[in-house]
């Protein structure tokens, strides 16, 4: 029986994927607005589900942080082929308090945590080995986790819409539609393949 709440929802799919094997479950195409209205997008992982919210982390130079600075919409996509099911989730981003960052900084594996240190994503470069050489250093010499960076953050996506999509053999596949109300709680209902 699906879940009245989006949220929870998207957990038991993630755990279904995750039973069923599909390969990088919590991943998610996470779709910014950029200049002049542009989409912009790119695949991240799920870090964790809140009540009200989905968490992400993000290095604070990086495009994704500043559309999101600029304009707080945001567009998310999971989806699952192997098991025939997408959700997508429109809502709002912001960007969370420096304690959860740091939560969920330390719980990166010791080889991520030097890669941030070692690369600004995104930033142009002329080739990789000056980082490959630094983060093997790194790692070589590297006795405890390094701090986290004071400009990498958390964020929050609050979802406004969630759509999950459920493929059928009929190609009536079931479209289930929950919409945040103003008065709080989901507006649940069905659209049409």
């Amino acid at each position: 029986m699906p879940d009245d709440d989006p949220i929870r929802e998207l957990g038991r799919w993630i755990d279904r994927a995750r039973d069923a094997g599909a390969p990088h479950p919590a991943s998610v195409a996470f779709v910014t607005v950029g200049d002049g209205g542009r989409p912009s997008a790119r695949t991240v992982t799920l870090k964790r589900l809140e009540d009200d919210a989905l968490v992400f982390t993000s290095a604070l130079w990086t495009r994704k942080a500043q559309e999101i600075e600029a304009n707080p919409e945001v567009a998310l996509l999971f989806h699952w082929p192997s098991l025939g099911r997408q959700v997508h989730v429109t809502g709002e981003a912001a960007f969370a308090e420096r304690a959860l960052a740091e939560e969920l900084f330390s719980q990166r594996d010791l080889l991520h945590q030097l890669q941030t240190v070692v690369s600004r994503q995104g930033e142009p470069i002329d080739d990789l080995d000056p980082l490959r050489s630094r983060l093997a250093h790194l790692a070589e010499v590297q006795e405890t986790a390094p701090a986290c960076p004071e400009d990498w953050g958390a964020l929050r996506v609050r979802p406004r819409t969630a759509e999950f999509w459920d493929e059928a053999p009929d190609r009536l596949h079931e479209r289930r539609l929950f919409e945040r109300r103003d008065s709080g709680g989901w507006r649940v209902g069905l659209l049409s393949p």
